[in-house]
């Protein structure tokens, strides 16, 4: 019986992850209104080391179509609007020789429809996880002796 526990609750723990990831994932979908989660993920050069962009500089949103990044030090805005254009993720970076801002654009139709196929598609990818995990959870209970189908 505490080897069905255990299989049980590693099982609950891989799908907790799994919808704490495709929560995150969704998070960086932009839909229109600037949020600074847009930009996790972004890696800079920093002194020859890649980090992210959310520990070497201050994100914020003062509102709900612009991004202002502070950086910690000035050197770095170069690098930053640099990393955000490698980042592809349709957003252009201006600075004011302090900060860097980021002006988000009004939503296309066209646009929409891709953030609408990106959602559905990190749902699924979650929902496959899912799945997965279920199927090697009875798997293994299905192994240990003197279980039943229930």
């Amino acid at each position: 019986m505490e080897e069905i526990e255990l299989y049980l609750e590693e099982a609950q723990e891989q799908m907790g992850k799994t919808l704490t990831h495709v929560g995150i994932e969704l998070a960086k979908i932009r839909a229109g209104k600037a949020n600074p989660a847009m930009l996790d993920g972004i890696q800079v050069s920093y002194y020859g080391a890649m980090s992210p962009l959310n520990q070497i500089s201050s994100i914020t949103s003062q509102d709900a179509r612009t991004l202002f990044i502070k950086p910690w030090e000035k050197g770095l805005i170069q690098e930053i609007e640099k990393a955000i254009m490698m980042a592809n993720i349709g957003l252009t970076p201006q600075n004011d020789g302090n900060q860097v801002i980021i002006n988000i654009p009004m939503l296309t139709e066209e646009r929409r429809k891709q953030l609408v196929k990106q959602a559905s598609q990190e749902c699924e990818q979650g929902k496959v996880s899912i799945r997965s995990i279920r199927k090697d959870t009875n798997e293994q209970l299905k192994k240990i002796k003197g279980v039943s189908e229930d």
